[in-house]
């Protein structure tokens, strides 16, 4: 198979410098277009302007503030993002096939992490994260969860982790007071209006955003809104994947610059 006579459309878009670095900026963690202009030093009819070109093809979303409802979050689609990259690198060659997929860079062997997984009720999505956290590490992940309003656990965020395996039933929910001075790697906000009101924790950890609905918001009975709880969960994973091979993307360039 030899390669197409144009580039991918993928590659061209991902191509133009200030659309790379929004992708960038939106693969460390979901942002308001007034975060987006202040990091790249941009305007914001230029930066929209790309934001909307990134968005017809198909790699970035966005998605309605639940804090500030006149505001948006950008999301690096991520799994998206993957497949076309992947399919790019076929079309370039049938063996890069095997090398590039959204699962690539996933070690087995992963290096011991601390993360913190804030919502508004940690009655759901936090929950949720912290436990596939340590899971889909293999528990090399230490995770914790808390919440700005805790709330009880939802039945349906036991009932969608049971189904992967995990017993959230004896949980409780934690007010993020709790866990103020412990030290993580990363914090994790899920919701926009805890990202507001999170407190600074010792050590300086990284802050990544994921602005993620809440299912326990969605109308009906818990039978009928089960399947939000899948999607989020479904979500959470892919997001959490993703994390996993940052971290070990760091601890591997940290480690290669101390012993230079």
């Amino acid at each position: 198979m030899l390669a197409t006579s144009s580039p991918p459309h993928v590659l061209r878009l991902a191509a133009h410098p200030l659309r790379w670095r929004l992708l960038g900026e939106l693969a460390r963690s979901d942002r308001r277009v007034g975060e987006l202009c202040e990091l790249a030093d941009r305007r914001q009819s230029l930066v929209s302007y790309h934001l909307r070109q990134l968005r017809d093809g198909g790699l970035v979303s966005a998605r309605r503030s639940l804090a500030d409802g006149r505001d948006s979050y950008y999301v690096l689609e991520l799994a998206r993002c993957g497949e076309l990259l992947h399919g790019a690198c076929a079309s370039l060659h049938p063996a890069l096939a095997h090398a590039a997929g959204p699962d690539a860079g996933r070690a087995s062997d992963m290096p011991r992490a601390r993360v913190l997984f804030l919502c508004t009720g940690n009655s759901a999505r936090s929950q949720m994260a912290e436990a596939l956290a340590e899971q889909l590490s293999g528990g090399a992940v230490r995770a914790a969860s808390a919440g700005s309003h805790p709330k009880p656990l939802h039945p349906n965020a036991v009932r969608v982790m049971r189904e992967w395996g995990i017993d959230l039933a004896g949980n409780r929910s934690k007010h993020l007071g709790e866990l103020s001075g412990r030290r993580f790697g990363y914090v994790v906000s899920l919701c926009d209006r805890v990202r507001e009101v999170c407190p600074e924790f010792p050590g300086t950890p990284q802050a990544i955003h994921w602005s993620i609905r809440d299912p326990a918001r969605e109308p009906g009975t818990d039978e009928q809104t089960l399947p939000a709880f899948e999607r989020i969960a479904d979500e959470l994973a892919m997001r959490i994947g993703f994390l996993l091979a940052t971290i070990n993307h760091t601890t591997a360039t940290r480690e290669v610059i101390e012993h230079a």
